[in-house]
């Protein structure tokens, strides 16, 4: 099995002998890595500083949260998750999606994708840490944290999914760490990777990423008492938008590598990532539909959150713009997406990459956690619309987490270009 870093290039010949020259190797890897992380032109000083800026605004408001309380938010007793959990549900998705490069390139022994595979492991790192961040300015008591702790809080382990949740999340999250930081390390000093001490964990990532969105669909529809979220569609509907969500992503991303670096590689991985869209949107859609007819034929009483977010209720319709745009920028987006054209590098892909990604974020987001609160159980419409906090607190993550994705990215494109290995100085 090859090495997913590993190319045609000549392999860098540096000796490394025992393990303890491993050992001592780490700390220069380290501050090369960092070297590496902080060096580049202006294009990338500014990149860096505008999302240094933008999460430096979203932790001001969340200090400013955290001394005044939830008030600042525009949640509450009727509407208790907002955007940072809508935000959450996005984030898992996006980082699921992430093994739709390790399928092909592991179970089907994709050798042009072996080459790419480190980049979606890489996109799930950083969607896993906006999705903890996301949760973490959810609470409304930070320092209450540590009751989620093993061993120190009171966890409710195994009848809570939101337990689940934890576990699965952090798992996932330290799975990848390992596979992007082994990989890396052994491209530094020149080794070919033991497969014994990253195989297993790819193929442990490919069942991890399946159970982070179940688990979180089973956190939606295990309540009962909100009727919108009780379907058994929720989970298959929760990975299909994933496989499409995170596969546009992490094409985005790979434009973006080739235009600010000299990496090449062969087209066909992201051929196939698009026709994985392909798939994944049209079943999304046709779950969609059936979704729909099921609340609106049957007339069931259970449609009455449906009714207010697809048309309004009494006089209420801050949902309806939202779920309308979403379900147009899918459909256009699918389109796109089997248009030859987006089969090529070109303007059709990168739109529908971006059409794809907003209406998925909406479907998931505004569109699936809000309507769950209403009407609340007592069948009043109260609406909700995100605070300006929300949305600065919500910007700041989305800054911070790519900011690590754009550090993680450099540093794989450095090490595949060996501008950081044994033997080379800054």
């Amino acid at each position: 099995m090859s090495d997913p870093v590993s190319t045609s290039s000549p392999q860098i010949t540096t000796p490394v002998g025992r393990s303890g020259d491993l050992i001592a190797s780490y700390p220069r890897f380290l501050w090369r890595a960092l070297q590496v992380a902080t060096d580049g032109n202006w294009l990338f000083y500014g990149w860096m500083t505008l999302l240094t800026a933008i999460a430096l605004v979203g932790a001001n408001a969340w200090a400013i949260q955290v001394r005044d309380g939830m008030i600042v938010t525009n949640m509450s007793d009727h509407v208790s998750w907002g955007l940072y959990i809508a935000n959450f549900t996005f984030g898992v998705g996006l980082a699921a999606g992430g093994v739709m490069m390790v399928i092909p390139a592991y179970l089907y022994d994709d050798e042009e994708m072996h080459e790419l595979v480190i980049i979606g492991e890489a996109v799930a790192v950083a969607a896993i840490l906006m999705s903890t961040l996301s949760v973490a300015v959810d609470l409304g008591r930070p320092d209450r944290f540590w009751h989620l702790i093993p061993g120190v809080g009171k966890f409710n382990w195994p009848m809570s999914m939101l337990t689940w949740d934890i576990i699965v999340l952090n798992g996932y999250l330290v799975i990848n760490l390992h596979i992007v930081g082994y990989l890396l390390y052994m491209r530094y000093l020149g080794r070919k990777p033991n497969p014994r001490w990253y195989v297993p964990f790819v193929f442990l990532s490919i069942i991890w990423a399946i159970s982070i969105h179940t688990v979180t669909a089973f956190l939606y529809c295990g309540l009962g008492g909100r009727p919108f979220w009780n379907t058994s569609l929720l989970a298959p509907r929760f990975l299909a938008s994933a496989f499409v969500s995170g596969p546009a992503f992490i094409l985005l991303v790979l434009r973006i590598l080739r235009s600010t670096t000299h990496w090449e590689w062969s087209p066909r991985p992201a051929q196939t990532l698009i026709q994985i869209i392909r798939v994944a949107m049209s079943v999304n859609l046709l779950m969609l539909t059936s979704e729909l007819f099921t609340l609106f034929y049957t007339g069931s009483g259970h449609a009455a959150a449906a009714k207010y977010l697809f048309f309004g209720s009494h006089g209420a319709i801050g949902l309806v713009p939202w779920i309308w745009a979403a379900i147009a920028m899918n459909l256009i987006g699918t389109v796109l997406f089997f248009m030859p054209s987006a089969l090529e590098r070109g303007g059709v892909r990168i739109i529908a990459c971006l059409l794809c990604i907003g209406g998925i974020w909406i479907e998931k987001g505004m569109g699936l956690v809000i309507p769950g609160f209403i009407p609340s159980t007592l069948h009043e419409i109260v609406e909700y619309t995100p605070s300006a906090t929300e949305w600065k607190v919500t910007a700041g993550i989305w800054a911070f987490s790519i900011l690590v994705l754009t550090i993680l990215v450099k540093l794989i494109a450095a090490v595949r270009q060996h501008s950081i290995a044994m033997g080379t100085h800054s």
